[in-house]
C-alpha cells in the first residue's frame, strides 16, 4: 500500500506525507482508526484493553482520528476542537499498565498489517506509537 518510505530518504516527510498527504493522508489514519478500533473492539487477547473503553467507540474513533492527524504532521484537528491533547492527564483516570501499552501497540500493529503498510513505515510508526503509548502508562 505505502512504499514512500524508501522514496523519502531521511526523516524529511511527516507520516502524514508519508501516508499520503493532502491527497489521502486523512483518508490512511481513518482507515487506520477505524481498523484498529474494529480489532480492540473483537480481538479477545485484548478485552481488558476494550474493557477501559465505553460501549460506543464513536467518541473515541473520532478522537484519535483527530489526534493522528496532526500528530503525523497533518491539519491539527484535535487541538483545533479540543485544545492540547494534554494525553497522559486525560489518561490519568484508567489504569495503563505493561500489558495495557502492548495490547494497544498489538491492535495498533494488527490494523498496520492488514491495511498492508509497507514494512519500513510500519516499523517507523510503530516505533514513534510505542513511544507514546509508553509515555500513558500510569502503573
Amino acid at each position: 500500500m505505502l512504499n514512500k518510505v524508501e522514496e523519502a530518504g531521511s526523516n524529511k516527510n511527516t507520516f502524514f506525507e508519508l501516508l499520503g498527504g493532502e491527497a489521502s493522508g486523512t483518508e490512511s489514519i481513518r482507515k487506520l482508526v477505524e481498523t484498529f478500533y474494529d480489532i480492540m473492539d473483537s480481538d479477545p487477547k485484548v478485552l481488558p484493553l476494550r474493557a477501559m473503553h465505553q460501549a460506543d467507540l464513536t467518541s473515541a474513533r473520532e478522537k484519535l482520528f483527530m489526534f493522528l492527524t496532526g500528530w503525523t504532521g497533518g491539519p491539527q484537528l484535535y487541538i483545533e476542537r479540543y485544545g492540547h491533547p494534554v494525553l497522559r492527564k486525560r489518561h490519568l483516570p484508567f489504569a495503563i499498565d505493561e500489558s495495557a501499552r502492548d495490547q494497544w501497540m498489538y491492535c495498533m500493529i494488527k490494523a498496520m498489517h492488514q491495511l498492508g503498510f509497507e514494512d519500513e513505515l510500519m516499523k517507523r510508526l510503530a516505533e514513534q506509537l510505542y513511544g507514546v503509548a509508553d509515555f500513558m502508562r500510569n502503573q
